[in-house]
């Protein structure tokens, strides 16, 4: 005769030290602060930021995690990542023209051969990397 057991419940988060919350916080609001910076200056990523603010806001801040969720910006692309590991196309657009854009003001400028074509690679392989995630099968709410 099998046995079954009954499912246990998962266990209840553990409360993080308040040393690592204060850390985590203040990486939240730091990486939320590259994000906005992001969203006004070309060349400067936001998707990235906005998703380690809402992982570290997640574990310091419930107040600021939900603000995040809720934002009419930042709410689906963390919702889209969560869900689906998703990126909308247009961020993909956007990522890969503001690429474009830097890699070409890097061999225009006085930069070093070197640094514009270490820093060109790794925007090409950010970029397939980036073309290569899903795009959102559901609508954004």
């Amino acid at each position: 005769m099998n046995s079954v057991e009954p499912a246990q419940p998962a266990p209840a988060p553990t409360l993080r030290p308040r040393w690592q919350r204060w850390l985590l916080a203040v990486l939240a609001w730091l990486c939320l602060g590259l994000a906005i910076v992001g969203v006004i200056v070309p060349g400067m990523p936001t998707t990235v930021f906005v998703l380690i603010a809402a992982w570290a806001a997640l574990h310091s801040s419930p107040r600021l995690h939900d603000w995040l969720l809720a934002h009419r910006l930042f709410g689906p692309m963390i919702r889209n990542w969560r869900a689906e590991g998703a990126v909308s196309r247009r961020a993909k657009w956007l990522a890969s023209l503001t690429m474009t854009l830097c890699a070409a003001l890097l061999f225009l400028s006085h930069s070093p051969r070197p640094v514009a074509y270490g820093a060109s690679a790794i925007m090409a392989v950010v970029a397939i990397w980036l073309w290569l995630r899903p795009e959102p099968r559901l609508p954004p709410a």
